[in-house]
């Protein structure tokens, strides 16, 4: 849970809370109507991978409509949150190549989109290629970003010299940037140092500096000196719900239940709490201490606090019931969702069928399986993967082959990892009973993974460290 506030802490400061926002017209002009229809269709270019010139030209030449340089940038701005970084780079090239002018924003949000969709090095050069006027503090934050997310330390400190040699006035942003990185390079003493920093320049704390001064602490082990953090921001009315979050998952870390429970309730009581993340955080720490009631309790409290309860809070209920091994809650959850009428998410369906095959329930899961597909679930990598693990774990390796042949074709990107741990199971097994055949078998099947670019379809000879995750995952 720690880790997990820390990531979601990190991955903020480095998207739109990094950037200075586009200022919007105090009234959208007529041009602007169209602006939906628009944007619905940029959007589906990610699904038909269409072309955005093309679309864009139409839009204006055969459908004589107009268009104009805030819709663009509230398309960039929305496209970016829903991590379409591709689509929302190539909206700023088509305004600079309609000469448009860019704003020192949309130059550093043009880098951030680079580093996320081309690399660090793209974004780099980027900012080399700019004039002087536009190397101002805005892009060379927007640059420091990615360097400290991308843990160059050197290339990191070496920017934040210039901008101190260049008399730019530092922010909050700049520090939470250095703070960052000392987080991730496993020097957690230096972030104090850098707050100190902070106050004897009169730079005010936020709460992202607030949770990376805790984290920093509870890296130490020093839970007084997350504790005194705390009272700082209360003092100085910089503190929120993550903050409490971010303490009571301390608190659990350190096996401080009762803490923990006292600062999970203080949250409840909060007034005013329209943060649906916040409430999935309840909902999680509260299983991590074990209080089924407390998390019945926050998830009323949720399903009351808004209009509709979408499929992400569904899932986090999932899990925190599977969590708390209560299958009958499991059931219910499902079932309460089905009535919803929400669209298809098949990562619930995952979560029910996981907790099944950890149980051995393995007709049950595969009932519950046929079920789904037949109501229009897309099965993934993710709903073959636990599959694997319950025919390898039982020693019919025949079965497990076959899930693995079904899963290839599905596999999504950010299930790579995924797929490349089940495959290192497969080849340990094979490696270490010394079986040609089924090592010729998996690599036949691999052959199907040729769209997968960062594995290879030869087997590979893998280190003693890979053929021992099979000790905990086959049961000989």
């Amino acid at each position: 849970m720690l880790r997990r506030l820390w990531r979601e802490t990190t991955r903020k400061l480095c998207t739109a809370a990094a950037l200075p926002p586009t200022r919007p017209p105090l009234q959208r002009s007529k041009q602007s109507r169209g602006a939906s229809l628009l944007y619905h269709r940029i959007t589906a270019l990610a699904i038909n991978n269409g072309s955005l010139n093309e679309l864009l030209n139409d839009w204006i030449v055969k459908e004589r409509n107009q268009i104009n340089k805030y819709d663009i940038s509230c398309f960039v701005d929305q496209l970016r949150t829903h991590k379409q970084y591709g689509l929302a780079l190539q909206l700023l090239e088509w305004m600079e190549k309609r000469g448009m002018h860019l704003s020192y924003s949309h130059q550093a949000k043009r880098i951030d989109l680079l580093w996320k969709s081309q690399g660090v090095e793209a974004a780099e050069k980027y900012f080399a290629d700019l004039p002087p006027p536009a190397k101002n503090k805005a892009t060379y934050g927007a640059l420091l970003c990615c360097l400290c997310c991308e843990k160059m330390a050197e290339k990191a400190m070496a920017l934040w010299e210039k901008m101190q040699a260049q008399n730019f006035v530092l922010n909050t942003f700049v520090y939470n940037q250095l703070m960052s990185l000392y987080l991730k390079l496993g020097e957690p003493a230096k972030v104090p140092l850098l707050a100190q920093e902070m106050k004897a320049i009169y730079i005010e704390p936020d709460v992202f500096t607030c949770n990376l001064l805790m984290n920093s602490y509870s890296s130490m082990n020093d839970i007084e000196g997350v504790e005194r953090v705390v009272e700082e921001c209360k003092k100085a009315g910089k503190i929120d719900w993550s903050v409490y979050c971010n303490l009571a998952a301390v608190y659990v870390a350190a096996g401080l239940n009762t803490k923990a429970e006292l600062v999970l309730k203080e949250i409840e009581r909060m007034k005013k709490l329209k943060d649906r993340k916040a409430f999935h955080y309840l909902l999680s720490l509260y299983a991590s201490i074990g209080d089924a009631s407390a998390v019945n309790r926050a998830w009323e409290s949720l399903k009351s606090a808004f209009p509709k309860t979408t499929n992400l809070s569904y899932l986090t209920m999932l899990q925190t019931l599977s969590r708390l091994n209560d299958l009958d809650g499991l059931k219910k959850c499902f079932e309460e969702w089905e009535q919803c009428n929400l669209s298809y998410d098949i990562r619930l369906v995952n979560v029910i069928l996981k907790v099944y095959l950890n149980k051995d329930m393995i007709e049950t899961a595969n009932s519950f399986l046929e079920r789904a597909v037949i109501k229009g679930f897309n099965h993934t990598f993710s709903t073959y993967a636990p599959f694997i693990d319950f025919y390898v774990r039982n020693d019919q390796l025949d079965l497990a082959m076959k899930c693995l042949e079904k899963a290839i074709p599905v596999v999504k990107h950010d299930e790579l990892h995924i797929y490349e741990e089940k495959l290192g199971i497969f080849q340990s097994y094979f490696q270490l009973k010394k079986d040609d055949d089924g090592m010729e078998e998996l690599h036949r099947i691999l052959k199907q993974a040729k769209h997968l670019k960062r594995v290879t379809c030869e087997p590979k000879h893998l280190n003693q460290e890979t053929c021992g995750s099979l000790v905990y995952t086959h049961k000989d």
